[in-house]
């Protein structure tokens, strides 16, 4: 998943990063470089406690949709890569099947956009239950 993320600079202060799309997750940096090493550390940290607590993870939504809110104009805006795959916890094999076309899409996919198999399918899978779970609640 790549999550929007706004970088501020103030004249007397360090770099601040907002993530729009979770709430409560901030990060800072001495640097504009390290502001995105410091974002990607905080927006994991952020979705594991999510993850950890039963809560549903929030999609990150386009850049477009938070350039309108006042709150972060003068930024610049970044995207920031997550793995969510890898974050949570232990990893437990399964055996799944499908249609031969739809695995030949899928790993197409990953292979363009650098991920694994099953780091694509876990990310899907995450984003359709989040995108979902109003439905059911």
């Amino acid at each position: 998943m790549r999550y929007p993320i706004i970088i501020h600079k103030d004249a007397d202060s360090d770099y601040g990063v907002t993530v729009p799309d979770l709430p409560g997750c901030f990060s800072a940096g001495d640097s504009f470089d390290e502001a995105l090493v410091m974002a990607k550390e905080a927006i994991e940290c952020h979705i594991e406690g999510l993850m950890n607590d039963g809560e549903t993870l929030p999609l990150p939504k386009r850049i477009e949709a938070h350039q309108a809110n006042r709150a972060f104009k003068g930024g610049v805006w970044a995207l920031v890569e997550i793995d969510i795959s890898k974050l949570s916890g232990n990893s437990k094999r399964v055996n799944i099947t499908l249609p031969e076309r739809i695995l030949s899409k899928v790993d197409g996919f990953a292979s363009r956009t650098g991920d694994s198999r099953s780091g694509l399918l876990a990310q899907a899978a995450l984003e359709y239950v989040a995108s979902h779970s109003e439905e059911i609640d």
